[in-house]
């Protein structure tokens, strides 16, 4: 091996970090030093000299060797640990943490000797599950209910209802009120952003509004006026309003009540796409029950997938467990803006710090599931034969036509994920047990076990007006 050669020692460390010690040939230190000082004196611009014409002893001498050593020292190290990937086929899933510092360093080279480095950095980890096959899991068994039917058609005519306006009586639970109203916090005094309304339709059910407000109008008089005193949940959403009283000058300007509509094949063709109420419920009833096995297999899935975490050996390093906690925080962003929430003054670095720590739990259980799930591949050779995908890749490309700006290497990526999942969890199901306990204890029958090899179902889209 010549002298001028680097190398290279690894060590392993706890969470998937690797130490990376590095020994750099004094050879490499000069030409890295000579580079940067021929390289500085191209580009250095001093008083009485031509750009590029600056002798270089001149530039010693104006510019420092220290300047000059840390040009060299960070070009070196760059280089040093780009070679270092590539000769030992590193997986570096960070950039390195150079130990001891980079002054430090600095402090103690010298490009006429050969430089000692250590550097860190998370590693992809090495997964292992234990068993595979012969597990026991338990899943909760959801019934289909014939009474849900019911309800549903409940909830229908309550949406199609006519309001009629009432006079003469007290605001009760289940009408509509029509208020003004004007909030305050009471520790200050200070506005409620976006409390504050000239006209609002109220529904007067419980959890419509934070507690307190719905059980104050409850009993009001039309142009009925009235300070309600309430306080908001420590889990609201927005930031300044967590937990702190507020009281709230409201006026009762309207009572309206709902005319429900009869139960007859009209309210049938209002309600859906069906001709009579016969059909409504068969298609309820066909609904609920594919919901019911759906729900079914999913739990039957998650009780095993939780089974075969069980018997995963990993050790996460901290990089992958940021990026999934990052996600998580974007996540609950997009779905707070979709609920019309201001992000940017909701999403304080306060709050960003407690849902880092508080998301941490979840984003290691993310990460086991899914190096779970990826491990059960390759050690089971389970894989989808690519004319498999392709076939469902132009389905989905069939139906998302009218779609613009898709990412279509995405998209066959999510496919292919998604195809590779039904797979796995079909060969969960075929080689280990899961023991259904039921959810209604007039069930006579509280447990069954199952080895099912069902393929997941996708809900099917069925016409419905709300």
């Amino acid at each position: 091996m010549s002298n001028s050669t680097l190398k290279v020692k690894t060590k392993s460390l706890p969470a998937s970090r690797l130490a990376i010690e590095l020994e750099i040939p004094a050879e490499k230190c000069k030409d890295s030093f000579k580079e940067a000082l021929s390289k500085l004196s191209r580009t250095a611009n001093l008083p009485g000299f031509r750009k590029g014409k600056v002798p270089q002893a001149v530039l010693l001498q104006q510019l420092g060797v220290k300047r000059i050593q840390a040009s060299a020292l960070e070009k070196l190290l760059e280089v040093s640990w780009s070679q270092a990937l590539e000769e030992e086929a590193i997986e570096a899933l960070c950039e390195p943490e150079l130990i001891g510092g980079f002054e430090t360093l600095l402090e103690k080279f010298n490009p006429d000797e050969t430089l000692l480095v250590t550097l860190e950095t998370d590693v992809t980890p090495t997964a292992k599950l234990k068993i595979t096959k012969g597990l026991k899991a338990e899943a909760e068994k959801v019934a289909y209910e014939p009474k849900k039917i019911d309800d549903l058609i409940d909830q229908s005519r309550k949406q199609l209802a006519t309001l009629i306006p009432v006079e003469n009586r007290a605001a009760k639970k289940g009408d509509v009120a029509v208020i003004g109203f004007e909030g305050k916090f009471t520790d200050d005094n200070s506005f409620i952003e976006g409390g504050q309304s000239e006209s609002m339709d109220v529904e007067l059910e419980k959890g419509q509004m934070i507690p307190g407000f719905i059980e104050g109008i409850i009993g009001m008089e039309i142009n009925e006026e009235k300070t309600i005193e309430c306080s908001f949940p420590k889990d609201y959403p927005q930031e300044d309003a967590k937990g702190r009283k507020a009281k709230f000058e409201i006026k009762l300007k309207e009572i309206k009540t709902r005319e429900l509509p009869k139960l007859d094949d009209a309210f049938a063709k209002q309600a859906s796409d069906k001709n009579n109420m016969e059909e409504l419920r068969k298609d309820l009833e066909k609904r609920l029950k594919e919901d019911a096995n759906q729900k079914n297999q999913k739990n039957r899935h998650e009780s095993l997938l939780k089974v075969l975490v069980e018997q995963l050996e990993i050790d996460l390093p901290q990089t992958l467990i940021n990026q999934e906690i990052r996600a998580l925080i974007e996540e609950t962003a997009r779905n707070f803006a979709q609920q019309g929430i201001d992000v940017k003054s909701t999403f304080t670095n306060e709050l960003i710090n407690k849902l880092m720590d508080s998301s941490k739990p979840e984003a290691i259980e993310n990460l086991r599931k899914k190096f779970a799930l990826n491990t059960l591949a390759k050690v089971e050779n389970i894989q989808v034969p690519e004319d498999e995908v392709e076939e469902k890749f132009k389905e989905v490309q069939r139906e998302l036509k009218q779609e613009q700006n898709i990412d279509l290497d995405k998209l066959k990526e999510a496919v292919m994920t998604d195809l590779l999942q039904e797979k796995l969890f079909r060969w969960l199901e075929e080689n280990n047990e899961v023991v259904e306990k039921s959810l209604h204890k007039e069930n006579l029958n509280p447990k069954s076990s199952s080895k099912s090899n069902s393929k997941s179902e996708k809900p099917k889209k069925t016409k419905i007006k709300t």
